[in-house]
């Protein structure tokens, strides 16, 4: 029997295969928006208007899709309160905080190599 690591069973995985219910989740994740959440929820809770104003340019529609999302999901919990007007609030659960450290580290490496990137986009424009 041939053992391999957990990267050769992902790389040769289901995730290449498109009916794989992963990539919904890995959509969820790595969509503009489902990023910047996940890295906006690390510092705590949070309601949604303030996540919208943290987040410039973001829709009404297009953050409470992504929130929705991701609470399907099982990264963000949501908390509704019964008062008018309406308070929800959001922050990560457990597994939210494990996938927010990846693409917190993602998000980091941007914008350590951002102008690196920006050159090679000047220079192959040219």
């Amino acid at each position: 029997m041939t053992r391999s690591t957990l990267s050769e069973q992902l790389r040769d995985g289901n995730l290449f295969a498109e009916e794989c219910p992963s990539r919904d989740v890995l959509k969820h994740v790595t969509s503009r928006w489902g990023v910047l959440i996940l890295v906006a929820l690390r510092d705590g809770t949070h309601r949604f208007s303030d996540l919208r104003r943290k987040m410039g340019g973001v829709s009404e529609k297009m953050l409470a899709q992504s929130l929705q999302a991701l609470e399907q999901d099982g990264f963000v919990d949501r908390v509704s309160y019964p008062v008018v007007p309406p308070h929800v609030e959001y922050s990560l659960t457990p597994l939210g905080v494990e996938v927010s450290e990846k693409v917190t580290a993602l998000a980091d490496w941007i914008e350590v190599n951002l102008p690196q990137v920006l050159a090679n986009r000047g220079e192959r424009a040219a």
